[in-house]
């Protein structure tokens, strides 16, 4: 997760299904546009007081820059363009995490592929498709494409993959210095945030079933919730509007997806990822959490956000670029990139050099298959461009307070949850499952159908979600009723779930 915003071209792909790796040129241009400045190396781990000096400068200058384009109106005004990250783990015959993403990445020689905090987690990148027409299918295609060839690499080395929020059998003693991936950008981020917590370990308490204390040296902790991030670019026109449909679709999009109730062996919230990633992160409470849902909606732009960032978060890493003109952002994406909004404003270029601005949609865990989670992508661009329909922005009928408590309260309990929700008679409260069945799914259908997205495509996707919740079995259900009815073995679960994921079957159909 510790990424940057990276920027990436206006997707012309071939409509036909098929990836970039069939077009060199398409997928040398891809790759152009995902390099990033926190997933790409760095050349130093220690600094100080002039580098950081010279990178607020540069951070106060480009931010300045960055409000003047947007004013002027010099934003790229291209929009609805998908793509996604997903974050996987490797693992042993024995279904245990195995340290081993270098040597993958080494054998696979794919460059979307790139290593994460920990050795035993890899990150999947997909290229920029425009959604319209057959898009899901060509999202899916690719995902499918690149997960085949990291399984086959992984086969290779006596080794296996798992999508999955957070592994059952991790534990918290691997989450260790060892196990960082040998990258120098790791192990600055690592002293820099201890440093500003002047030392004191990181404490991490989860309510559930049987609940999590403990205390840990390092940020390490954050490898253990591996998550599918979804990417949309906006027009300028209606990026505030995005932004906020993002932040209250956030509560039934985490309870559709949920798919992580074990984390050390404990059974926790069914998306666990959400408390361990912010607690894990904690620079203490002198600073405001640099892993949150926000304080308020966006208002007039999101330079509201960059604006925050630059104002109230303490510079992490002071890597300065002193060859990158201000035009670049090289400075304010790379801080960006140290700032982990569960919605997070990116700013990047399209294939001609046209700034854009996008959003990161951090909320839904990894898997468990390739199409639970292209679906839930689909529910997603779904529900933004079906409330974006709406005369009445939501974010102007539901307060910012119900948002963000109704996302932390469907983190806990995945589609049990109760949530407030504005509807046509008033704002009222009910179940999740419900609301997504009754509500949300016609909504978002409506919202893909005025996108040009064929039913057929729509139908594919959004009916999973609605499978998924008509049987209130997602991810998180199915593992806590495997556990109920079998005893309890972690290892067994994984490796049942691994053979469960191999079907290419979503999980709502998965046995008992």
């Amino acid at each position: 997760m510790f990424e940057a915003a990276q920027g990436y071209a206006d997707g012309q792909e071939s409509q036909h299904r098929c990836t970039y790796r069939d077009f060199p040129q398409l997928r040398q241009r891809s790759q152009m546009f995902y390099a990033g400045h926190m997933g790409d190396e760095i050349k130093q781990r220690f600094f100080d007081a002039e580098d950081f000096s010279r990178f607020r400068e540069k951070l106060d200058e480009e931010t300045a820059l960055l409000k003047s384009m947007i004013d002027a109106g010099e934003v790229s005004p291209r929009g609805d363009t998908a793509g996604f990250e997903l974050e996987a783990w490797i693992i042993d015959n024995d279904a245990h995490p195995l340290g081993e993403n270098q040597r993958l990445i080494e054998n696979l020689d794919n460059p979307l592929v790139v290593p994460e905090l920990a050795r035993f987690n890899i990150e999947l990148n997909g290229s920029p498709s425009r959604l319209t027409g057959s898009v899901f299918s060509r999202l899916h295609d690719e995902l499918q494409s690149t997960w085949g060839s990291c399984c086959r690499a992984a086969q290779d080395m006596n080794a296996h993959l798992v999508a999955i929020g957070t592994l059952p059998t991790a534990t918290d003693d691997i989450f260790t210095s060892e196990n960082m991936s040998r990258m120098v950008r790791y192990q600055s981020l690592n002293d820099r945030i201890m440093a500003l917590r002047d030392g004191r370990q990181l404490e991490i308490s989860i309510e559930g079933d049987n609940p999590l204390e403990l205390s840990h040296h390092d940020v390490m902790l954050e490898a253990a919730a591996t998550s599918f991030q979804i990417h949309l670019q906006c027009r300028p026109e209606r990026a505030v509007r995005d932004f906020n449909a993002s932040q209250i679709a956030s509560a039934p999009m985490v309870a559709a997806a949920a798919n992580a109730p074990l984390l050390f062996g404990h059974l926790l919230w069914d998306e666990s990822r959400i408390p361990l990633f912010e607690q894990s992160v904690d620079i203490g409470s002198l600073y405001k959490k640099r892993v949150s849902f926000g304080e308020g909606y966006v208002k007039s732009s999101l330079f509201e956000i960059f604006q925050e960032n630059q104002t109230d978060h303490p510079i992490v890493i002071p890597m300065v670029n002193q060859d990158a003109p201000p035009s670049k952002f090289s400075h304010v994406r790379f801080h960006n990139g140290t700032i982990w909004r569960w919605n997070r404003p990116l700013i990047g270029f399209d294939f001609d050099g046209q700034l854009h601005m996008r959003i990161e949609h951090r909320v839904t865990s990894a898997g468990p298959t390739i199409i639970d989670s292209i679906s839930n992508a689909a529910f997603y661009f779904g529900l933004v461009r079906g409330m974006g329909l709406e005369p009445q922005a939501p974010e102007e009928r539901l307060p910012f307070a119900d948002a963000r408590d109704n996302f932390y309260k469907a983190a806990q309990y995945g589609l049990n949850a109760q949530v407030v929700w504005p509807l046509p008679a008033g704002v009222q409260t009910l179940g999740i499952r419900k609301l997504i069945i009754d509500h949300l799914l016609p909504l978002a259908r409506r919202g893909l159908e005025s996108c040009d997205i064929p039913d057929q495509e729509i139908n594919k996707y959004l009916d999973v979600v609605a499978a998924r919740c008509d049987s209130s079995q997602n991810g998180a259900a199915w593992q806590r009723r495997w556990l109920a009815l079998t005893g309890g073995n972690l290892q067994e679960l994984v490796m049942q779930y691994e053979s469960l994921q191999n079907t290419e079957q979503p999980v709502h159909t998965w046995p008992l």
